[in-house]
């Protein structure tokens, strides 16, 4: 009987996530709150990859690759509540000791009727780039402010970075321009400053989207030198000058540049 229970035993540990990763998400925890749905209710017990809300681990190694916080409303335990969830708190430094994190996603709440959004506040981690392993970051829509760090444009990996709809200040880090970035959407923030002329032949953008912000100067000509800009939208900023001419400009349409103070050129106006 003993034998059979340490048998069990040592499978169970085998099969579980690893205890640093169990202690970065439970750091990473303590610095949320949600006290409507009780999500996090389930983050408990020794194995972080089976029934805790939210979290996916890899079927071979058992690292945490996924955390999606985003409430969907189709989810069993929102009809259960007939209601949808709010999160407030910060992200934690912690969740940087994630090392095998493929995948973040603490944005809106899908389906909210009565609350609007997360409430997610402070700042990015300094340390964010040490994710090697992230692909996504859905920050959408929650109130983190301060800077974007440097760091994120040199992330190997780092595919998809919204951050729209937060209190996002400082400058456009140029290592974004020419990232492994393909969806950078930064739209609805208070970013200030210039758009970075460090766009090259490694700049790969399918949406790039900088609206609603506090960006001035003119658009910087290197953005014709990317290999690809699919969409573009640098629509309600401050932005002066003329309009480059070529790819991708030649393709964009007029509401991808008003309300500018001076832009001019196509497809806006002539320039005088």
């Amino acid at each position: 009987m003993y034998i059979t229970i340490l048998l069990l035993g040592i499978i169970s540990a085998v099969h579980s996530c690893p205890p640093p990763d169990r202690a970065a998400l439970l750091a990473f925890r303590a610095a949320l709150n949600e006290p409507h749905l009780g999500i996090f209710n389930s983050w408990k017990g020794y194995d972080c990859c089976h029934g805790w809300y939210g979290v996916s681990c890899d079927p071979i190694t058992h690292r945490v690759g996924d955390i999606n916080l985003r409430g969907e409303s189709e989810d069993p335990l929102f009809e259960k509540a007939h209601r949808t969830g709010y999160m407030t708190g910060t992200i934690s430094p912690a969740i940087c000791k994630l090392e095998r994190l493929s995948s973040l996603t603490i944005a809106d709440w899908k389906g909210i009727t009565d609350i609007r959004n997360n409430s997610i506040y402070g700042t990015l981690p300094t340390n964010f780039g040490k994710l090697r392993m992230l692909s996504r970051a859905l920050l959408s829509r929650n109130r983190l402010s301060g800077s974007i760090p440097p760091s994120l444009g040199n992330m190997h990996v780092l595919a998809t970075l919204n951050l729209d709809g937060n209190n996002i200040s400082g400058t456009i880090p140029p290592s974004l321009m020419n990232s492994r970035i393909n969806i950078l959407n930064l739209s609805k923030n208070t970013i200030e400053g210039y758009i970075p002329d460090s766009f090259d032949e490694r700049s790969y953008f399918m949406v790039m989207d900088l609206s609603y912000n506090k960006l001035k100067g003119r658009i910087p000509k290197s953005i014709s030198s990317a290999t690809f800009v699919g969409h573009l939208d640098v629509s309600h900023n401050h932005l002066c000058g003329q309009i480059p001419a070529g790819s991708p400009f030649d393709h964009l349409e007029a509401s991808s540049f008003t309300y500018n103070d001076c832009l001019c050129g196509k497809p806006l106006k002539p320039c005088h």
